[in-house]
């Protein structure tokens, strides 16, 4: 029996870890496996869906989450392989990815008799300005998209919803527009009533170098950090950064692992799982355009965080 494809792309920040975990903690009985291409050398995306990075993680619900380590075609092999199999498959996007390099190599033959693309979700910002999507990634991104998420709406203005919706249509893209409060998305529209039932071939556009745009700085230290020293750092980073996701342990609460998330200008740090052992306390990776943040001013504007640094 095929194992339809659910794809989730978007921008940088967009919401779509929110709404793969929502799919995961909500799975009403699916099992589901989640796949997520990591940008980045630190997997903070599977920790933040599954609380672990060792690879595959297996939830109390029957679900899975596992990083994307080489060829995608290769990790979705070995998931049609487990036992039990899969009922369907997740794909998280890097947020610089164009999905459709991603869609073009899922048309492969034995991946699409196996496992067809049943849908592509395209999460958008409700607070980004609706000129992004005069951006060239957020289009390629929108192209493809058979249903467009809007997120993040609790935190945009009465209008922004409205705003955003105008612009989609403007793009004359042919996706359903729907609100996404909390990563919540009915399930109805993601998966296929009838799984046998297998989707026809999609054509995709040419390629571009998207992923060229944006280069990933990992930052890591054994000691915990200073919350105020913290917050001093991440507004000079500010200006530069795309996004930002880490864990670290802070000086005002030790023991305690912090999740630290930075996009679309907005700082949020919530409480974490205990660090497996053998990995640093603190560790947090930036995301920023070519060129704009070097390796020696992270480094140098970090380490003031230390404690006692």
């Amino acid at each position: 029996m095929p194992v339809p494809i659910l794809l989730v792309t978007g921008f940088l920040g967009a919401g779509k870890t929110t709404v793969v975990n929502h799919l995961l903690a909500n799975a009403e009985g699916r099992r589901i496996a989640a796949v997520v291409n990591d940008f980045g050398a630190i997997n903070i995306d599977a920790e933040l869906i599954a609380g672990a990075n060792d690879g595959v993680v297996s939830l109390a619900n029957g679900c899975i989450c596992c990083s994307l380590e080489g060829d995608l075609l290769r990790t979705l092999s070995t998931l049609l392989r487990r036992d039990p199999r899969p009922e369907y498959i997740v794909i998280e996007t890097s947020g610089v990815a164009d999905p459709s390099d991603i869609v073009r190599n899922l048309m492969d033959p034995v991946i699409l008799r196996e496992a067809p693309l049943e849908t592509v979700l395209c999460v958008m910002d409700a607070t980004a300005s609706p000129a992004a999507l005069e951006d060239a990634l957020h289009r390629s991104q929108l192209r493809v998209a058979d249903i467009v998420a809007l997120s993040k709406l609790d935190l945009a203005d009465a209008g922004a919803g409205v705003r955003m919706r105008e612009a989609i249509r403007a793009q004359r893209v042919p996706a359903v527009v729907v609100d996404a409060n909390h990563g919540e998305i009915p399930a109805a529209l993601l998966f296929p009533a009838n799984v046998d039932r297998a989707p026809a071939p999609r054509e995709v556009g040419p390629r571009r170098p998207a992923e060229e745009r944006f280069e990933t700085l990992s930052w890591t230290s054994d000691q915990p950090l200073s919350l105020p020293r913290l917050q001093q750092a991440i507004g000079k980073l500010a200006p530069k950064l795309a996004r930002a996701k880490g864990l670290f342990e802070t000086v005002e609460q030790p023991g305690r692992m912090m999740v630290f998330q930075f996009a679309a200008g907005r700082a949020t740090l919530a409480p974490g799982e205990a660090p497996p052992p053998g990995v640093p306390r603190s560790r947090i990776v930036f995301i920023a355009e070519l060129g704009v943040l070097s390796k020696t001013e992270l480094d140098g504007i970090m380490e003031g965080c230390v404690a006692g640094g």
